[in-house]
């Protein structure tokens, strides 16, 4: 029981912190007169991905033992199979029932050029991320700087090529529900106060996966690489099916691959920093499958010039794959 209460209880934290620390991220964005696409591209979608994120930063800085390792390297790789998948075969399914002007959908309606960007960072990226545990101790630390630089990059150019997505209405802030321009020092303390939450929770679904693994007898990879991306990371992708249901197929899969770079650069980066990024076999057939997932897709636009919504539903068989893979492995 209690290690249920950890459990539920670490990720109704985060979950709960995680919308507090995006809503005030927003408003901080806002007031520091910062972009739009500042705001929307990086400082949300960083906000977006703190609840998978916090959960190998906290296991590989706060954990001990072989377990610690292994839980974040599991959340670590798990997020980017997860939305290479599972997500994006979530988002496919929906194309093929939602309608747009009373039309089934023969294909995504995507901005190629910014669906190919995204998809084709992440196939490098991630990539790197991969081969990094075939090196040698010496030669992984500068492959962690390399992947930190191209995230950079890549933000860089999200910026420059994001203006035409328009601007979205920030909700009021949480601590100043009727204030139509909150006070920065409250803007700052719900930042503060969601960014303690955050860590507390990532601290109490550390330990749960620890003892539930120790009692089930069950590797802690594999309990972190299924729990801890499906309850942080697949609830806030639901939004996507919501933009789809609109029509607004770009916005339903950017918010989808823009998570899928930023979860395979900048936290790999840490796991190959701060650990000895020795990937087991189940983990490296999960970054293979999640290579594949978007290769798939990534192979679509370019010798198709379209993504059909048949090509996403395709990538969760290889969800499938992994399920089969972790259980007779």
């Amino acid at each position: 029981m209690s290690i249920i209460v950890y459990l539920i209880g670490g990720l109704a934290l985060i979950l709960f912190s995680a919308e507090l620390f995006t809503n005030g991220i927003e408003w901080l964005g806002k007031r520091l007169k910062l972009s739009e696409g500042a705001v929307g591209s990086i400082l949300a979608a960083v906000g977006t991905a703190l609840p998978e994120s916090m959960i190998p930063v906290i296991a590989i800085l706060f954990g001990t033992g072989e377990a610690a390792h292994e839980i974040g390297i599991g959340a670590i790789l798990g997020a980017p199979f997860m939305l290479a998948t599972l997500a994006l075969s979530i988002t496919g399914i929906a194309a093929l029932f939602y309608t747009v002007k009373g039309k089934r959908r023969e294909h995504m309606l995507v901005d190629h050029s910014i669906m190919k960007r995204d998809l084709g960072f992440f196939l490098l990226v991630y990539s790197l991320a991969i081969i990094a545990a075939f090196l040698p101790m010496a030669y992984k630390p500068p492959v962690a700087i390399l992947l930190v630089i191209t995230y950079i990059f890549y933000a860089a150019r999200t910026l420059r090529d994001g203006k035409a997505l328009g601007e979205a209405e920030l909700k009021p802030l949480y601590l100043a529900r009727k204030q139509q321009e909150p006070a920065s020092p409250v803007i700052v303390l719900q930042v503060l106060t969601a960014l303690g939450g955050i860590i507390a929770g990532a601290h109490l679904f550390v330990d749960g996966i620890t003892h539930a693994a120790e009692i089930l007898h069950i590797s802690p990879f594999v309990l972190s690489i299924f729990i801890a991306p499906i309850a942080t990371e697949l609830p806030e992708k639901f939004n996507s099916l919501i933009w789809v249901r609109q029509g607004k197929d770009t916005l339903a899969l950017g918010n989808i691959t823009g998570a899928m770079v930023f979860q395979s650069s900048i936290i790999p980066a840490l796991g190959i920093a701060l650990t000895p990024w020795a990937l087991s076999d189940l983990a490296l057939i999960s970054a293979i499958l999640a290579l594949a997932g978007a290769g798939l897709v990534y192979l679509s636009l370019k010798l198709k010039k379209t993504i059909r919504p048949i090509t996403l539903v395709s990538t969760g068989a290889l969800y499938v794959v992994f399920i089969i893979s972790a259980f007779t492995i």
